[in-house]
């Protein structure tokens, strides 16, 4: 086993895995852009706040093209995440920010290697 083969072994024991990445491509009109934004505040604060396996998440927005963002989500695990948008506390939540999409497109990664973060 190589050093990278160990580290991602120990971040996630028994898998070999360190994790999963959600990944949401979403399209959002100019003139939803404050209320997408406004939700998404709630939504991230409410999750980092307690939902199990939850780690990390970004929105960003294309510097190319203002409608297209991007959203990721890092987790324990995909099944953390899988579990949490299968409850009725998910749909509820982020209710109020898929409505301001007018098409996503979702992805979901193993992850199997990362550098580490600096101090």
């Amino acid at each position: 086993m190589t050093e990278l083969d160990e580290r991602n072994a120990s971040a996630r024991p028994g898998t070999g895995m360190a994790g999963g990445r959600v990944v949401f491509l979403v399209r959002v009109p100019a003139e939803r852009t404050e209320a997408f934004l406004a939700a998404y505040e709630a939504v991230r604060h409410l999750v980092a706040d307690g939902v199990p396996g939850h780690r990390v998440d970004q929105v960003c927005r294309s510097a190319a093209d203002p409608e297209q963002w991007l959203i990721t989500s890092e987790w324990a695990s995909l099944a953390d995440f899988e579990a949490w948008e299968r409850s009725p506390e998910h749909r509820d939540l982020v209710r109020p920010m898929r409505e301001c999409f007018t098409d996503a497109r979702s992805l979901r990664f193993h992850i199997l290697a990362q550098t580490p973060t600096l101090p």
